[in-house]
This record gives C-alpha cells, structure tokens and sequence, in this order.
C-alpha cells in the first residue's frame, strides 16, 4: 500500500498551515512558481527542490521530507501477529479509506472501528469468522468514516456506539477513563482533535503473546504525514505528541488512510514532526 500522502501533499498541507504562499515557497525551495505548482499538484519535479530551504520555510523536517520524497515506506507487517486484527480497505469517490475489525479469539466478541464506504467486506469477516460484533468505535465524523454506519447499524442493531461527537447521546459518547473489555483485550481512548473537532484515538491492549499496543487514529496521523487541520495544525499536532507519540515505539498505528506504521517509524520519519 502506498503513502496516503505524496511529497506534495505534504508540502501543500504544510504550507497552508504555516501561511506561506506559493512563491515563498517556491523561492526557498530554489523552484519557479510553475515549478513548484507541478510539484505540489503531483509530488514530482524534474528539479531537485532544495528540501532543506522549503522545509524550514513552512516547519517541517528537512531530511524526514527528503526520505519520504526519496521513496521512504513504513516496514511491512503482517496484522496476523495481533489476534485477531484486520484491515479493511474500501473505495469511495477518488480514494480509499480503512476501517479495523478487532476480536477476542476466544469469546468471538468483536468490535468494529470506523465503518469505510462498503459495508460488505465487514458482514463477510464477520461471518466467515463466526464473531459477534459487539461495540462500534467511531474516530471522527466526516463523512467517508461512517458512510456505512446505517447498514451495519441496522443488521446489528444490539451494537455499542462509541464516539466524541458532541451532538452523540450521553451514552455514546466517550469519557476519559473509559475502558471497554472486548474477552481479553482492553480499549481505551484518547482526545485527538485537530483534523477533526471530535478526532479520537482508540488504543487497544492486552494482545494474547504480548503483542504490542494498537492505536487506531482516524485522520490524525499518516504514515509519513497527517490529516489536514488548516487552522488547527498546531493543535493537532499537539495532540499527536502527546496522546500518540508517548505511547511504546512498538505501538502499531493503525490510521484512516495508507498503511499501518509505528509510533517509533512515524517519530523517525514523519516530516511534520522536527
């Protein structure tokens, strides 16, 4: 799986949080105005940008920048280690958007974070592993991350819903030192807005063999880069240092789009994080 976001998805995000305009940018980056556009607009140049300039123009990272630019990925992992842990990748209008099934191996008790587009691919991991789908956690509200809330509602209409969102019942909604026991496991969550005014991450632990913690993020983090926040970047990435990145290394980040990664790959090599 490719990173969600290319190099100049990186710079644009960047940049616009910063207010820097296009042909400052451009100038620091050693780059003409088209020049820089093309590369913002694609990821590409067939110019060496200097990274280093541009990146201390718009706060980012200079050489994390260059590594992603130079084609950097997080290490493959195979989600089989954390049982039971699936993926679940579904398209929408242009792109595509991840949702994560979680269950107890021994209880079958399963919960469900975020739902994609397609509720299909889920009814059919449920079915085909004979789990019941007992909570649904919910990491922020827009649109592409609930689209499938209805269906899936309405075939397990006994299910939990689990959310930050303000306008959620008081049942629903997520309080600070909630803990949810799906069999073994232990989920808990963590104020992450930014992106999203009701941005949550959802951690869960107490893998069978010790396997490592699992943060489920929403948009607020990418391998490599991180959900758009425009005004509030400087707040999300606050909430990122503080409520992800002071999780163990070995914490697998399992974000709303791109692959999964590490709290210890995305300190490393997240641009945005100098």
């Amino acid at each position: 799986m490719n990173l969600e976001d290319n190099p100049g998805d990186i710079i644009g995000k960047a940049r616009t949080a910063a207010n820097v305009s296009a042909e400052e940018a451009a100038m620091a980056a050693g780059l003409t105005l088209d020049e820089f556009s093309t590369l913002e607009e694609t990821g590409r140049s067939t110019k060496r940008p200097n990274f280093g300039a541009l990146a201390a123009k718009i706060g980012l990272h200079g050489p994390k920048l260059e590594g992603v630019a130079n084609g950097w990925l997080p290490q493959k992992r195979d989600l089989g280690f954390w049982r039971e842990l699936r993926q679940i990748t579904t398209a929408g209008p242009g792109y595509n958007v991840n949702c994560y099934l979680v269950w107890d191996e021994v209880t079958r008790e399963a919960a469900l974070f975020d739902t994609g587009f397609d509720p299909q691919p889920i009814f059919e991991l449920i079915d085909r592993n004979k789990v019941q789908l007992k909570h649904l956690f919910i990491t922020h509200t827009h649109a592409d991350h609930i689209a499938a809330l209805e269906p899936i509602r309405s075939r397990f209409p006994k299910v939990k819903l689990h959310s930050s969102a303000k306008n959620a019942p008081v049942d629903q909604r997520n309080r600070p030192n909630d803990f949810i026991h799906l069999g073994s496991l232990r989920i808990t969550n963590r104020d992450t807005p930014g992106h999203a005014e009701d941005g949550v991450t959802y951690v869960i632990g107490n893998w069978p063999e010790d396997a490592p913690g699992v943060a489920v993020v929403g948009d607020a983090i990418f391998a490599g880069s991180m959900g758009g926040a425009k005004q509030l970047a400087g707040l999300a990435k606050e909430k990122i240092r503080v409520q992800i990145f002071s999780l163990p290394a070995d914490t697998l980040v399992c974000p709303g789009h791109g692959p999964v990664t590490t709290v210890g790959e995305e300190k490393a090599n997240n641009p945005f994080f100098v």
